[in-house]
């Protein structure tokens, strides 16, 4: 009896509108391996209907005016490497590359930073290297308490966040006594919670024992970005639907004693890469 053989099929002959709508199903980074495959895929692969999918909703009236680019892979790509500022120069915003999902920070502004209306605790300044028009340095404060949200319903769907406190250190003092406490949750939910010092060298010099006291974990010691600044990981989470805000807090209270030399950038929600293992 004589076998046959699966059928086959060639996509690429399909009409390039076609393989464009089954392409946009995918993901940027899947577009842009697919745009390998033949002249046929790369042309479907870059077009605007599939790039126009990638973009987060409502992306027009994110962009500014005085922004054109000639492609909409083109503004994609400037989304992933250039945050834009919304509401007003109170948020910035920009898209993870592999994935389209979107990624925030917070201006100082927008969030609950306890005494930072006092002069004589924190100083508002510019500096040029910030993404915001002003910025607080702590001076000199005993009690350290710094909150954010954002609502869930401006973050992308099912997807893994992290949130991190943007930094430098300026002659700073007082840290060195207490661990931080950090936590991330959903409308005072516990979420997640951890502690670390904002200074990275006096995390480095940390016994094992006081590691283990302080539940500090190495890896999520304060490191330092590509842009100039250091990030310290508040904590992560899911968002599985859009209701209600998710909530950040930064605090040091216990200790009593003052400290200060911070400067605050922001607070940064950022979308975990694919494969990223979290």
């Amino acid at each position: 009896m004589e076998e046959r053989g699966c059928c086959s099929f060639d996509l690429s002959a399909l009409p390039q509108d076609c393989i464009a709508v089954i392409i946009s199903f995918t993901s940027p980074r899947d577009a842009c391996r697919l745009s390998l495959v033949s002249t046929t895929f790369k042309s479907a692969a870059d077009s605007d209907a599939v790039w126009e999918t990638f973009l987060p909703s409502q992306h027009q009236s994110l962009i500014p005016s005085s922004l054109s680019f000639p492609s909409k892979k083109q503004l994609y790509l400037s989304l992933c490497q250039n945050p834009v500022l919304i509401d007003g120069g109170r948020l910035s915003m920009w898209v993870e590359r592999m994935s389209g999902k979107k990624c925030y920070m917070l201006s100082p502004r927008v969030l609950h930073i306890v005494w930072s209306d006092t002069p004589s605790y924190w100083d508002w300044i510019s500096l040029p290297e910030s993404r915001f028009k002003e910025i607080p340095e702590l001076l000199s404060v005993c009690w350290f308490e710094i909150r954010g949200k954002i609502s869930i319903s401006m973050l992308s769907p099912l997807t893994q966040y992290k949130a991190y406190l943007v930094y430098k250190l300026h002659e700073a003092y007082g840290f060195e006594f207490y661990p931080v406490q950090f936590s991330v949750g959903c409308d005072g939910s516990a979420g997640s919670k951890r502690v670390a010092y904002l200074a990275p060298e006096r995390g480095g010099r940390l016994e094992p024992w006081q590691m283990e006291e302080y539940l500090i974990d190495e890896e999520l010691l304060p490191r330092a970005r590509a842009d100039g600044w250091l990030e310290a990981e508040l904590g992560e989470w899911f968002t599985e639907d859009g209701d209600g805000d998710l909530e950040m807090s930064v605090l040091e209270v216990e200790g009593g004693h003052w400290k200060g030399g911070l400067i605050i950038q922001g607070i940064e929600i950022r979308a975990m890469p694919p494969d990223s293992g979290t």
